[in-house]
């Protein structure tokens, strides 16, 4: 940084200091905040705290400073909630109060400052952007209409492996096939499109550019510079980067796929009823002029991230605790066995028929939840929690992960156990109805893509068992399980390889 650069930051950085302490002491004004550890000028608690914000770390945090605690990152009011009723509160009791989204300097650039419908403020335009985006996403009838085509996915995926000898032998990384047909699965929807191979120029254009603003948007080597604006100057190189990536994304949705599907709707006629893939029904929606191109792009971005990604992860820690756990592996290969039918390929409906198949993939939420913390709320204006003041803008983490992994609330919880959900916890359900588990989140900003993903899992989980004995690499015995965490993401920090050996049937 040069000279001119650090003389300012540094008078900015005086100024500020002096200008808070002056405010502060003529507010005069007394507020009840939730407890936490005492800030300093200017950094509030990130010299203390760091920028490294997941969900363990902010756990140890909630054991010392309770259900509600309050961290002062910068200019940033961080509040987290640690306990089933005070997410209830959030989430549910004063939805509306807390039901909009904080964003940070990164997620600005790729959601184009809200028009997505995921980090958008609670409001017109998220209501309007959520009853666009449901008929075509997130209903019965997609998950009827596309289920075969998800099978057909699945089906591919056994045969590709069952053909690769290295398989059944030294092992694979089953995510890289995996991910192909996660695209594929979503593609399907959305643009009535597939890529033939893992080779296929456009697919690997778009997982790179995907997966680098997967890693951009949920690292943390940012914060600095959201939570204390004086230091941003120091970010002009990432977020140059972020603008870069975010424009190649765009334009390649533009380019290849929204623009297809434009000209085949100028060129063929569709009512309601012919649309044939998701974009028809947002494009048609953009013709009524309810939204418009930029928030159609948007949408696109927001599925390529939220449906794709996290259900990636969740396969892939499913897969990893089948791999770790034989003898839970062997019962479940029994189940479907015994209620579907040796070699007869499980389907959508057979996974509402399997107590232990769902077990497993509930267990597996549970305990490695791929959004440990939800998607950040935000109150628009001063609000009340659990007696205390909450300051306008706060940004609000729900700690969903120690909801389901609290020991006060759960037996054992750091066991993998799928037979909790048929003996103790087997009125718990994925949806929410019990605030100690929340993988998709509830109320107004809940995920929706719930109803995708529950099918997607249990028939790729399934087939998987089904036509495989999945094993550690040679001289292993277990696969490494340890932890990344992101801004929101939780996922395996090195992607298994597995061992999956055919059965003979």
């Amino acid at each position: 940084m040069d000279l001119l650069l650090l003389e300012k930051t540094l008078l900015s950085l005086f100024i500020a200091i002096i200008l808070a302490i002056t405010i502060s002491k003529l507010r005069g004004k007394k507020i009840k905040l939730p407890p936490g550890p005492i800030p300093v000028p200017i950094f509030g608690n990130w010299l203390q705290v760091g920028d490294d914000l997941n969900h363990r770390n902010l756990t140890d945090y909630a054991r010392k400073f309770g259900e509600i605690f309050l961290l002062r990152m910068g200019q940033r009011n961080l509040v987290v909630v640690s306990s089933p009723d005070q997410a209830k509160e959030v989430l549910h009791t004063q939805g509306v109060e807390f039901g909009s989204r904080t964003r940070n300097v990164v997620f600005d650039i790729f959601t184009g400052k809200g028009q997505d419908m995921v980090f958008t403020v609670y409001g017109e335009h998220w209501r309007k952007m959520r009853r666009i985006m449901t008929v075509p996403f997130f209903t019965n009838k997609v998950v009827q209409q596309y289920r075969h085509g998800w099978e057909f996915e699945i089906s591919q995926v056994v045969e590709d492996v069952r053909n690769n000898k290295d398989a059944a032998t030294v092992g694979i990384v089953l995510r890289k096939r995996l991910q192909l047909m996660m695209y594929n699965n979503m593609y399907r929807i959305m643009f009535d499109r597939r890529f033939e191979s893992e080779e296929d120029p456009l697919f690997l254009k778009l997982k790179a550019l995907n997966g680098e603003r997967s890693r951009l948007a949920q690292s943390f080597e940012y914060n600095y510079g959201d939570f204390i604006p004086i230091l941003r100057p120091f970010l002009r190189g990432y977020l140059k980067i972020c603008k870069e990536v975010k424009e190649k994304r765009i334009q390649l949705f533009k380019d290849y796929f929204l623009d297809e599907r434009k000209k085949l709707a100028s060129t063929t006629a569709l009512d309601n009823n012919g649309l044939k893939c998701a974009i028809d029904h947002i494009i048609d929606a953009e013709k009524k002029g309810e939204i418009n191109e930029d928030n159609v792009l948007y949408i696109v971005e927001n599925i390529n991230v939220a449906a794709i990604e996290t259900t990636l992860w969740s396969i892939e820690w499913g897969i990893a605790e089948l791999v770790n756990h034989p003898e839970i592996q062997q019962k479940l290969r029994h189940e479907l066995d015994t209620m579907v039918g040796v070699n007869v390929p499980i389907t959508e409906p057979d996974t509402y028929k399997l107590p232990y198949l769902q077990a497993v993939v509930k267990e597996t939420l549970r305990l490695r939840m791929a959004i440990p913390l939800l998607v950040p709320h935000m109150n628009l204006h001063d609000a009340k929690l659990n007696g205390f003041d909450i300051p306008a803008e706060s940004k609000i983490l729900v700690n969903a992960w120690w909801l389901a992994n609290n020991p006060e609330n759960w037996k054992n919880p750091e066991e993998f156990r799928p037979e909790r959900f048929l003996e103790e916890e087997s009125k718990v359900e994925a949806n929410g109805n019990d605030f100690r588990y929340l993988p998709f989140g509830v109320g107004r900003r809940s995920c929706p893509g719930i109803i995708l993903a529950l099918p997607i899992l249990g028939i790729t989980i399934g087939r998987l068992v089904q036509n495989f004995e999945l094993l550690p690499p040679p001289g292993q015995g277990k696969v490494d399980m340890t932890e990344k965490g992101g801004q929101f993401s939780l996922f395996i920090r090195n992607h298994s390889t597995i061992v999956a050996k055919p059965r003979v049937f």
